[in-house]
């Protein structure tokens, strides 16, 4: 085994672990889209983007990516309010609408990007999380309807997930040392 790297606490997802399932998740998005002619795959920048590739490499669906980027913090902290930095370039009346986000957190950003994207009539409107925290209180107000890990409520990064910008290509989900966190 590798020396995890400073400020990592420990491996709670594996890059094997996260592999098997990315495929699972294409197979059970394939078999629900499989009378669908186009899919439009919508990424939420910059964390679903490692989950976005490697998801969207094992489909069979016939596709097209685009890419959305949000913000509900600045620095490490939550404003509390979520705003678009970059809006998608492909339209979304009459197509069919995947969300492809990195973590379910509060809940926050997916309700306003549902929402959001709701309002521009897709023909199907669906959401695919890669992690969802298992949280006492969640502001979810939408479906998930393909989730790749449960974890627990901690700081996580790697695969894409951040802190500060840094450990974003992590092959493996981990939890940062507490401490290490808001310093």
């Amino acid at each position: 085994m590798h020396k995890l790297p400073s400020g990592i606490s420990k491996i709670i997802v594996s890059s094997d672990a996260i592999h098997g399932r990315v495929v699972e998740l294409a197979r059970q998005i394939d078999n629900d889209y499989a009378t669908v002619e186009h899919l439009l795959i919508l990424g939420i920048l910059r964390g679903a983007f490692i989950f976005m590739a490697d998801l969207t490499r094992q489909l069979q669906t016939p596709h097209v990516i685009d890419f959305m980027a949000l913000t509900s913090y600045k620095k490490n902290t939550s404003l509390g309010e979520v705003r678009i930095l970059m809006d998608s370039r492909e339209p979304i009346r009459g197509q069919h609408v995947l969300i492809v986000e990195d973590i379910l957190d509060s809940g926050d950003t997916l309700n306003y990007l549902y929402r959001t994207i709701g309002e521009r009539q897709p023909a199907s409107l669906h959401t695919c999380v890669l992690v969802r925290k298992k949280r006492e209180y969640l502001n979810l107000q939408v479906p998930i309807d393909y989730v790749g890990f449960e974890i627990p409520d901690v700081w996580v990064v790697g695969y894409g997930l951040d802190y500060d910008n840094r450990y974003r290509t992590l092959p493996y989900i981990a939890e940062l040392i507490p401490e290490d966190i808001h310093q």
